[in-house]
């Protein structure tokens, strides 16, 4: 009987999805009783539970088939981080490109001070405290997202996290060649490997860019089709970067950054995904949870622990002192530290990269980034919702300040009654008049 199915069945990334996407609500929905507990920390604990470390319902073959849900929402959610950072106003204004790299030193040094006290090999502990540099952008967005976070730190956060991730893989990319020698590779593969990748992904992220600002600035009427151009854009981006064996994560995040740099006026780069858009952060978070071994926590717990306190201290520290120097208030760069604490997206994408590179290293590798990774996730989304309080940008607080404050006007005495007096003013109707549209803007590839 051909016409039944094969059995056992397998699991395809369509049911994989499916089975995330069921678990991560329950975990969501368990975070949601317990007022204090974000809803990131209930993805991953349930990830963890049913994963192989735990029940084992996800298997890793079924983890395995879910990687390319996972290379989605990770694209999604760099291009959303890159375009939060205009590179015309880093000209202008390099305060944050300062705070970025006092922040990326300041960590990286301390990182790979506590890894070579831990006897770890020197090329090893650079590698990892390259990775180590990253902070999670779906955790800064998603708890922004939950607690309804807006304002100036809001937006800063962003453009820092942002320049967070560029710098890490910046300096993943120095390292791996000094690695690669290491291992006696052909200078071939030492010099041309990471120069490829990290020069190709920039070219390929920037020539989708370019395509895609010339679609959305042809087509500005349609409203209705900027969501597709861009999600078509990174799909296109992401398929090609697998095909040409470039990096999934820096190629979306360039294509962010160059789409908001490139726009006279926000037409895409601060469009919204919608609702749709937590079903990816659900799934990334469920799947990170579902990697996590117990085995390699237990092993690496010291220099784990180790390792979390002291990129705590040295991210927070970093970012705090230089904005106050830079004429930023405390709060303002406590509050911005502590939101470049999490760690998830970008480190995990580095691990498996690091992990085809060098192999023999993948096990030490694994096991130290995403022990910490583990830590940072649980961790992370509540730092991340305390500094959004702290700075006093969640919408709760602003909601309260909106109550709190009774308009009064200049003429109004102490007593008396205010009176609605808008009907007196109220501009008459006035009956339509054609106006003749403006010339759409030229689109000139210099002009940013």
């Amino acid at each position: 009987m051909e016409f039944l199915p094969a059995w056992p069945l397998t699991v395809t990334p369509l049911s994989s999805f499916g089975l995330l996407l069921l678990i991560g609500s329950l975990g969501g929905y368990l975070a949601h009783r317990i007022s204090w507990l974000p809803s990131i920390t209930g993805f991953m604990l349930v990830g963890f539970l049913v994963g192989p470390s735990g029940l084992g319902l996800l298997t890793e073959s079924v983890l395995k088939d879910s990687r390319i849900l996972i290379d989605i929402a990770l694209a999604l959610i760099l291009y959303r981080l890159g375009s939060s950072l205009d590179l015309r106003f880093l000209r202008q204004s390099p305060r944050l490109l300062v705070i970025a790299l006092v922040e990326s030193t300041l960590t990286f040094s301390a990182v790979f001070t506590v890894l070579w006290l831990f006897q770890i090999p020197l090329v090893l502990a650079a590698l990892i405290a390259a990775i180590l540099v990253s902070s999670s952008p779906a955790v800064l967005l998603h708890v922004a997202h939950e607690v309804g976070a807006k304002g100036p730190v809001t937006e800063t956060a962003k453009s820092l996290v942002a320049l967070n991730n560029l710098l890490s893989f910046l300096a993943f990319a120095f390292v791996v060649p000094v690695l690669l020698a290491e291992q006696d590779a052909g200078w071939q593969q030492i010099v041309l490997q990471p120069m490829y990748l990290l020069l190709g992904s920039a070219l390929l992220g920037g020539a989708i860019a370019y395509g895609l600002h010339f679609l959305t600035s042809r087509t500005q009427t349609a409203v209705q089709y900027k969501l597709a151009l861009v999600v078509g854009a990174l799909m296109l981006c992401l398929g090609l970067a697998q095909q040409l064996k470039l990096s999934a994560l820096f190629a979306p995040l360039v294509v962010g950054i160059v789409v908001r740099s490139m726009e006279r006026e926000e037409v895409v780069s601060a469009l919204e995904f919608g609702s749709a858009f937590e079903l990816f952060f659900i799934v990334l978070f469920v799947f990170a949870g579902a990697n996590l071994h117990f085995a390699e926590l237990v092993a690496f717990a010291p220099v784990i622990m180790a390792l979390v306190a002291v990129r705590c201290a040295a991210k927070w520290f970093g970012v705090s002192v230089s904005s106050v120097l830079l004429g930023q208030t405390v709060r303002t760069g406590a509050s911005s530290g502590l939101l470049l604490i999490p760690m998830a997206g970008l480190a995990i994408g580095l691990v498996q990269s690091s992990s085809q590179l060098v192999p023999e290293h993948a096990a030490v590798i694994s096991a130290i980034v995403l022990g910490a990774v583990t830590v940072f996730e649980t961790i992370g989304p509540p730092i991340a919702s305390y500094a959004f309080r702290l700075a006093g940008e969640t919408e709760a607080q602003a909601s309260a300040a909106v109550a709190g404050h009774q308009l009064q006007h200049p003429w109004q005495a102490d007593g008396t009654v205010a009176v609605d007096l808008s009907a007196l003013h109220a501009p008459e109707p006035t009956d339509a008049v054609l106006v003749e549209q403006a010339e759409p803007k030229r689109f000139k590839f210099w002009r940013w």
